[in-house]
């Protein structure tokens, strides 16, 4: 395997420029520019040259033998002046090094994968720290990076092997006359039900990406509700076109917004008129209809009260204008001319929050995990049902490969490429 160089520290001019350098030859490479190496895990201030003997930079080297590195590998770091020129220099040294490569984008937390360093869900949890934007994205990333969901899946994998160790034991040994008593297979199955309800429970809590992606809020209602007019003020910006024409809004139109350090995605659609003749506004309201059964949140603005929905607020827009019938009972009354009602809106969508957002405290699975967990739980409801012993065991089979696959034991091969591709080179 060839060994791989990047800067690690982010994008030159800074101040210092970390370079990594990880593979079979990375010690050898540091001699090179370096001369001798300094004891392992201490820094020291060599000068470094390139195969001319020409000086390319002062810097501080340090040296972490394999396995017990970042990578698992044999991993050295040159601690360099941030300039564009110094850095360049000192890649185009160690890139005339037979054996020595640029790294490839993630490269070197895939050979920390790959080494035994990390398992999957700590690589995904990594991924989302470096994308994190918001205070509730680092905190959930933070926790899978830190191997939360792989003690979860290790803590059900325990118990799951101590059933699969009894019922084989029985498939074995059970007709030998000095274990031969009473059958085990019904306290079996009542603990591979109580594990399967524990993985399921885990499945079913809210998923990561509504922290990732931010909460979809849908605004909808009939034509002319002041849905454009409440979205502008929302995402405080002109996204949308406002006019007293009915009609006005065709497609729908997105807008991240963040916060109190939450995400959230504001979704404008046209207006759900029951007829119209006009082809163009007939796909705005079948999108329209789409947006409202995706949406985590729905913010309606009609008159009559809303459909039925998961989640709904009932929103009173256009409260100042004249002629308009008071707020009714569960409305929130709205108007964005006066500037009423927003701060009120903006509670009452935080406090919806927090049922549809991961609890802060507790383990939040991304889609991946979530399916592998649903794939185990789903087979040890079966194996709970079964009175074979036989077929018991291979439902406790795929149950535990599902588990495994959570941590990238086994069956991931298809998402390494896309995981690590969203990756920096440097990471």
């Amino acid at each position: 395997m060839d060994t791989i160089f990047a800067v690690s520290s982010g994008v030159p001019p800074a101040a210092i420029a970390v370079l990594r350098i990880s593979g079979t030859q990375a010690f050898g490479a540091v001699q090179q520019l370096a001369g001798d190496l300094p004891p392992p895990r201490r820094a020291a201030l060599r000068t470094l040259r390139d195969g001319a003997g020409d000086a390319l930079d002062l810097a501080l080297v340090l040296c972490f033998p394999g396995p017990r590195s970042a990578t698992g590998e044999d991993l050295a770091e040159l601690h360099l002046h941030g300039g564009r020129a110094v850095v360049r220099a000192v890649e185009t040294a160690l890139a005339a090094l037979p054996g020595l490569r640029p790294a490839e984008a993630g490269e070197f937390t895939r050979r920390a994968l790959l080494n035994g360093r990390l398992d999957l869900s700590e690589a995904e949890g990594l991924g989302d720290l470096l994308t994190a934007e918001t205070e509730g994205q680092r905190r959930a990333a933070i926790r899978s990076a830190g191997g939360a969901v792989r003690r979860n899946a290790e803590e059900w994998t325990a118990r799951l092997l101590g059933i699969a160790a009894r019922i084989e034991a029985e498939l074995d040994h059970g007709d030998e006359d000095d274990v031969a008593g009473t059958d085990p297979l019904p306290d079996l199955r009542i603990a591979a039900a109580a594990l399967g309800h524990d993985i399921a429970a885990v499945a079913a809590r809210p998923p990561v990406e509504r922290l990732r992606d931010g909460l979809r809020v849908v605004l909808g209602g009939p034509p002319n509700a002041g849905k454009s007019t409440l979205f502008n003020a929302l995402g405080e910006r002109e996204a949308a076109i406002v006019s007293p024409i009915a009609g006005t809004t065709r497609d729908r139109i997105e807008v991240p917004v963040v916060r109190a350090g939450l995400a959230w995605l504001l979704i404008d659609t046209a207006g759900l008129a029951e007829e119209t003749d006009d082809p163009i506004e007939a796909i705005g309201v079948a999108r329209a209809r789409d947006a409202l059964l995706e949406a985590d949140l729905l913010l309606w603005l009609g008159d009559d009260p809303p459909p039925p929905h998961r989640c709904s607020l009932w929103v009173h827009a256009r409260a100042d204008a004249e002629g308009r019938p008071p707020a009714r009972e569960g409305q929130i009354a709205v108007s964005v001319h006066e500037g009423s009602g927003l701060a009120a809106l903006w509670h009452r969508m935080s406090e919806v929050a927090a049922s549809l957002l991961p609890p802060p405290d507790l383990v939040a699975l991304n889609a991946r995990q979530r399916g592998w967990c649903v794939a185990a739980a789903d087979a040890l409801a079966r194996a709970s049902l079964l009175g074979d012993a036989l077929l018991f065991a291979e439902e406790l089979r795929a149950a535990r490969r599902a588990l495994d696959a959570i941590t990238g034991r086994a069956g991931v091969e298809d998402v390494l490429d896309a995981l690590f591709g969203k990756f920096c080179i440097g990471k």
